[in-house]
């Protein structure tokens, strides 16, 4: 398994602090391949260090020192990029000029209230990202949050609907296995469904359960019918995995930054980690 890069973008914010100084999660990095971090913070184009009152840069290099020395005390090689502009764009930016394999972002995920959007930032990755994008997600209304799920990928719950975009999100157990024990199959049946019928389904599905023993990971299958990403969701909390996986559609013809409208409900909505696989830079 040949070693691999990760973007860990931070805010320095307390989720960011939570996600960095996650044991479990920088391990579970480890188990998959990585083994080379850049640390990215940007600092938005409205904030100016002789801002009144606070001493911004001397809080960035005190939190990115005890970053690094957190990291790289997990046994990571740990770079750290400290620039201006646009959050998304800059991490997006930095991730293609290093060859970053993957894109981790903490996120505290849905308010109390209700409210239906994470984070601006990992939202705005999600949207536009070129590479797979991990979204941690962080406890939110407590002053000492842990991070939602212990381990990144123990339990991995892989959504497909059989299409070229949930094929290169399989993929990704080549690497995730090493920290994946066990993976449910889900695939949603919807009024607009042309994938055969039940049976059909389940023999697809069986595939993939096939593929996955080959690598001695426990599979099971749930075939839902419905709404797709509600179904999804649902199936995350009857099987409450660590991990969500699947694929989206990336960039449309119109140049707006969209993802298809499954991948989105979903980013926005898991209660969980998501990790989303985009399609090639070409497509």
């Amino acid at each position: 398994m040949s070693g691999k890069s990760a973007v860990l973008a931070t805010d320095l914010s307390t989720a960011s602090e939570t996600m960095v100084e996650s044991e479990t999660g920088l391990n579970c990095l480890s188990r998959i391949g990585v083994d080379r971090i850049h640390l990215v913070t940007v600092v938005p184009s409205n904030v100016h260090s002789g801002m009144p009152g606070i001493d911004f840069e001397k809080r960035r290099k005190r939190g990115l020192r005890r970053y690094r020395e957190t990291i790289e005390a997990a046994g990571f090689d740990v770079e750290t990029h400290v620039v201006r502009g646009t959050p998304h764009r800059r991490i997006n930016g930095i991730a293609g000029a290093v060859g970053a394999d993957l894109i981790l972002v903490g996120s505290r995920g849905k308010s109390p209230l209700g409210n239906r959007v994470i984070g601006s930032t990992a939202r705005n990755l999600a949207r536009t990202t070129v590479v797979p994008l991990l979204v941690d997600r962080i406890e939110r209304g407590v002053d000492d949050p842990e991070t939602v799920r212990r381990h990144l990928f123990k339990r991995t719950l892989f959504a497909t609907d059989f299409s070229e975009n949930a094929e290169r999100a399989f993929e990704t157990f080549e690497y995730l296995r090493h920290a994946t024990e066990e993976v449910t199959l889900v695939h949603v049946r919807s009024p607009k469904d042309d994938t055969g019928d039940e049976g059909d389904v389940e023999a697809r599905l069986g595939e993939l359960g096939d593929r996955l023993d080959e690598w001695g990971l426990e599979a099971r299958t749930d075939v839902r019918r419905g709404d797709p990403a509600a179904e999804i969701l649902a199936a995350e909390r009857e099987h409450e995995p660590s991990t969500l996986l699947l694929g989206s559609r990336g960039r449309s013809r119109l140049r707006r930054l969209l993802l298809g409208s499954v991948s989105e409900e979903v980013v926005v909505n898991a209660a969980g980690n998501v990790f989303l696989v985009p399609p090639p830079r070409s497509a």
